[in-house]
């Protein structure tokens, strides 16, 4: 039966529990599913020096609606394209990506660009001129709608996964079929560390300014908040990447019960298969 080699090697790694660095950032370079080098953009490292610009000129107060439109349209399409770029591709039969999947991907970034746009447009539109409810649209609402639109982009990006499923392997690394429940469950994972991602991002610069506020300190030197933003966020998306990487294991396993009839019969040893849950 075949075999998917970089799924073999984890399964080596998860055994020995003593995989090199070398041999981790190989595989974060190369598609699980494909083989193909990913571009360097769209690999694990540089999420963080492309994306934290982007993530910082998203959430930061606007004044007007164009503005908050473009800075959420690079927000949506960076992590849109990456979204794809490390899906899991295993039931793909073309490489070449469909119209079907382009348009859902185009339809995925407008949609999202025009929700996460809704705060400063209701800013704007009515004419908001009441402090606490600015403060409301700037601060709080932002934060739960970019974790929903973090959500709903990775799962309508990746929608293939399950409506086709995905791979699912033995214990060997051999191939056993595709498997629709697994896709969900990958899907899902993945859409939910995703969520945790930009939620946390989102919220943290906003709490950690209200607290220093409220000290001595700060409430006498009022511009050292002014830097404290870009940092803070810098220092949050760095720290929950890796964090949000690892909420699920990489290697997912679904349980024999779980599992469609069909493929129940290969879940033999340990009662349960594995499957590249992507990124």
């Amino acid at each position: 039966m075949l075999k998917s080699r970089r799924l073999t090697l984890l399964l080596e790694a998860e055994k020995k529990q003593n995989s090199s660095t070398a041999a981790t950032l190989a595989l974060s370079s190369v598609h699980a599913d494909t083989g193909e080098v990913l571009p360097i953009i769209f690999r694990p490292p540089a999420v963080l020096p492309i994306s934290a610009p982007i993530v910082y000129a998203a959430f930061l107060p606007h004044s007007t609606v164009k503005t908050a439109l473009l800075c959420q349209f690079l927000l949506q399409s960076y992590f849109t394209a990456f979204n794809y770029a490390n899906r899991n591709a295993s039931s793909a039969k073309e490489k070449k990506i469909s119209l079907k999947q382009l348009l859902l991907n185009v339809g995925t970034v407008s949609y999202a660009t025009c929700t996460g746009t809704l705060p400063q447009i209701i800013i704007n539109r009515l004419q908001v001129r009441n402090v606490p409810m600015q403060n409301f649209c700037r601060t709080v609402l932002p934060v739960p709608l970019a974790a929903i639109l973090a959500f709903l982009n990775l799962s309508t990006v990746r929608s293939e996964e399950t409506d086709n499923g995905i791979q699912v392997f033995d214990s060997e690394g051999n191939a056993v079929g595709l498997s629709k429940a697994a896709g969900e469950k990958a899907v899902r994972e993945t859409a939910l560390s995703r969520a945790a991602l930009i939620g946390a991002t989102a919220a943290g610069p906003n709490l950690i300014a209200s607290l220093l506020q409220r000290t001595r300190f700060f409430q006498k030197r009022s511009l050292l908040l002014v830097p404290l933003r870009p940092f803070s966020v810098v220092f949050l998306l760095g720290l929950m990447i890796p964090v949000s990487f690892s909420l699920f294991p990489q290697l997912g396993t679904i349980k024999k019960e779980n599992l469609e009839e069909e493929l129940q019969g290969a879940a033999l040893e340990g009662g349960h298969l594995y499957y590249h849950r992507g990124l």
